[in-house]
């Protein structure tokens, strides 16, 4: 049986994928902010899809990525339609208008996304100020963790102050932070992941943060292979808690399709997934359990879902599936991931963890 979600919102995909691909992310969150088929209260997930990671616990392994809700602005609803986790931003310290338009691109016939946007956002002030919300009390929290994904700004940036700030003005509202340094379109971010910078930043962190939430480290999908153990090390030596494998990738394999293939920017969706997964795997061998992993890209089916917690992921997040589905897409992952429990016998999610390892 459909809920509401599905029966008020579906019927309109059509309609907004015919509007321009931001004027359709700008109405969705403004839909969502004032409830539009978002259920008055969260349904319960079932236990056997809860997971234990970062030292909490996560109702469902499926969580919202970064870039959705760049502001903070739709945290609880996003939680309300099933999300086990949610993850805003990217922030950065003031706000910028991101890149020129056009910056978005849909390739429907690839079922990926082009993004050159260039973290457009209001700025930490007003970001901290609506994650303070959150912390009101009865029916204001979300009821499921929230991330702050932290970025710098494209002028001005002093990488080594900058996040160590945005992360004082958003640990004491969210349940861990992510480093953002893998985003193609903010010049010379991704420079700021290699082991030697990686391990600065997180000294900087460090001497400022004697106590702050768990730490996370958002990775390229287009590292050298000789890059990722030294960025593995780095992290784990520096204190970091996770590792999110992966942002969007420069790469254009040669399927693509669509007209808007050769578009400058960040690739996403399913093109991406074999790319990720493959990265997943590499990344878990070479963690062996000592940092929390979070798979990303090209997450589209129960499947996926699946196939990253068995190469290592203990958690996943979604957003090219979610711009083409909607807030469908959650609950069909939730039930095709238990119809794949129940037929291999497997009673937690946790226990596939690994498994193709």
């Amino acid at each position: 049986m459909k809920d509401l979600t599905d029966i008020l919102i579906s019927p309109m995909l059509p309609l907004v994928r015919k509007l321009d691909p931001e004027q359709a992310h700008k109405l969705a969150i403004d839909a969502l902010s004032l409830g539009v088929g978002v259920p008055a209260k969260r349904q319960k997930d079932d236990p056997a899809l809860a997971v234990r990671t970062l030292g909490m616990r996560f109702p469902n392994p499926i969580g919202m990525a970064a870039g959705f809700d760049k502001n903070g602005r739709v945290i609880r609803p996003l939680a309300r339609i099933g999300f086990g986790f949610v993850e805003a931003g990217t922030v950065t310290p003031r706000p910028q208008a991101g890149n020129p338009k056009p910056r978005l691109f849909r390739l429907d016939e690839d079922r990926a996304v082009i993004n050159r946007m260039g973290f457009n956002n209001d700025g930490i002030d007003r970001f901290a100020v609506r994650l303070a919300k959150l912390q009101r009390g009865k029916g204001y929290h979300p009821g499921v963790p929230v991330g702050a994904n932290l970025g710098i700004n494209k002028v001005g940036a002093d990488p080594e102050k900058d996040y160590p700030d945005l992360i004082r003005r958003v640990k004491h509202y969210v349940d861990y932070v992510v480093l953002n340094l893998s985003s193609p379109n903010t010049p010379g971010l991704r420079s700021l992941q290699g082991a030697e910078r990686l391990a600065g930043l997180l000294a900087a962190i460090s001497a400022v943060h004697e106590e702050r939430p768990p730490l996370l480290v958002k990775l390229a999908p287009d590292l050298a292979e000789e890059e990722i153990a030294p960025i593995v090390e780095a992290a784990v030596a520096g204190g970091a808690d996770g590792l999110i494998i992966s942002n969007t990738t420069l790469a254009r394999p040669a399927t693509l399709r669509s007209r808007f293939a050769g578009e400058t920017g960040g690739l996403s969706g399913r093109p991406l997934r074999e790319r990720a997964l493959t990265m997943l795997r590499e990344v878990a061998r070479l963690v062996n359990g000592r940092l929390a992993l979070i798979g990303c890209g090209g997450i589209e089916t129960g499947a996926d879902v699946v196939d990253r917690i068995r190469a290592g992921a203990d958690l996943v997040q979604v957003y090219s599936a979610f711009a083409y589905e909607g807030p469908a897409l959650v609950g069909r992952l939730k039930h095709e991931v238990l119809g794949i429990m129940r037929e291999q016998g497997v009673e937690s999610i946790g226990d596939l963890k690994g498994a193709d390892l």
